[in-house]
C-alpha cells in the first residue's frame, strides 16, 4: 500500500513546484530525484505530485496544458491555502524544500504546519524571499521578460507593487516580473510600465532622451514590445493596473 502523503511532504513538493519550471515536473529532474531521495519516496512519485497541484493552478489548465489528474483534498486544501495567502506559505515552503535539499543554511526544526495560524505573523518575511526570486525566475525560464536577457547574475525578481505598498503581496509570485537590472530600476522608478495586453510602456521622460545612444539601444528599442509571458504564476492584471496608475511617471495611459 503507497505511503499517504503527509503535510510536511506537500511542502516540499510546493516548494519545487514554486521553484521548477512547468516543463521540469518529471522524474529525471535532479531536484527532484534529490528531494525524492530525502523524503524516501520515488522520483516518479514526486514528479506525478508536482502535476497533481498543476491540475489545479487555473493557468495551467487554462492555457491548453494538463496536470495530472487525482489530486487528493489534502492537495486541495494547500494550494487554496497558498494561493490565498503566500505570505505566510512562501517561508515554510522555503525552509521545507532546503532541509529537504540539504542546504546547509536551512533550520532544523521541523517546519511549523500551514494550519498554525498563530505562528504565521511570526514568520520573518525575509525568510520567503529566496523562494519568491526562484519562482519568478523559473516561472520566466530565467529570462528578462523584456530582453530575454538570460544571465541570473543580472536578473531581478522585480515586485510589481512594491514591498513597502503591500505587505500582503510581498512573497506573491503574481505580483513579480522577471527583469535585467537596468529594467528593475527603470520600473522600480516609474519610467517604464506594462500596458493592460503586456507590452513595454516608456515614459515621456525617457523617450525625450532618444538622442542619447544608450538610451535609444536601452530602453527605446523595446518600446511597445511585447513581454515574454512566464510558463505559470502570470502577472496579476490589477496589480500591473495599480503600477499604471500610482508609479508610472510618463503620459497617462
Amino acid at each position: 500500500m503507497a505511503r499517504r502523503w503527509t503535510q510536511d511532504d506537500l511542502l516540499i513538493a510546493l516548494g519545487l513546484y514554486c521553484l521548477l519550471p512547468f516543463g521540469q515536473f518529471h522524474r529525471r529532474q535532479p531536484l527532484i530525484i534529490r528531494a525524492a531521495e530525502t523524503m524516501q519516496r520515488t522520483p516518479d512519485s514526486l514528479a506525478m505530485k508536482l502535476s497533481n497541484l498543476a491540475s489545479l493552478d487555473p493557468e495551467i489548465t487554462g492555457s491548453g496544458r494538463k496536470g495530472l489528474a487525482g489530486a487528493s483534498e489534502l492537495d486541495r486544501q494547500m494550494w487554496s491555502t497558498f494561493t490565498t495567502n503566500t505570505e505566510s506559505m512562501m517561508p515554510i515552503a522555503e525552509q521545507a524544500l532546503a532541509s529537504a535539499l540539504g542546504d546547509a543554511n536551512s533550520s532544523k526544526e521541523k517546519p511549523p504546519s500551514y494550519h498554525e495560524a498563530d505562528h504565521f505573523a511570526e514568520v520573518k518575511v525575509r525568510k520567503g524571499q529566496s523562494l519568491f526570486r526562484s519562482a519568478v525566475l523559473s516561472a520566466y525560464d530565467n529570462q528578462c521578460c523584456i530582453t530575454g536577457l538570460s544571465d541570473n547574475r543580472f536578473l531581478i525578481a522585480s515586485h510589481i507593487r512594491p514591498w513597502r505598498a503591500d505587505n500582503q503581496n510581498r512573497l506573491n509570485p503574481h505580483n513579480g516580473l522577471c527583469l535585467s537590472l537596468m529594467f528593475d530600476k527603470a520600473f522600480d522608478c516609474g519610467l517604464i510600465t506594462v500596458s493592460d495586453d503586456y507590452r513595454l510602456v516608456v515614459s515621456s521622460n525617457l523617450r525625450t532622451q532618444a538622442s542619447n545612444p544608450y538610451m535609444a539601444a536601452t530602453f527605446l528599442t523595446y518600446r511597445d514590445a511585447p513581454l515574454r509571458l512566464p510558463n505559470k504564476f502570470s502577472p496579476d492584471a490589477t496589480l500591473l493596473a495599480w503600477h499604471r496608475s500610482h508609479m508610472f511617471t510618463g503620459d497617462p495611459l
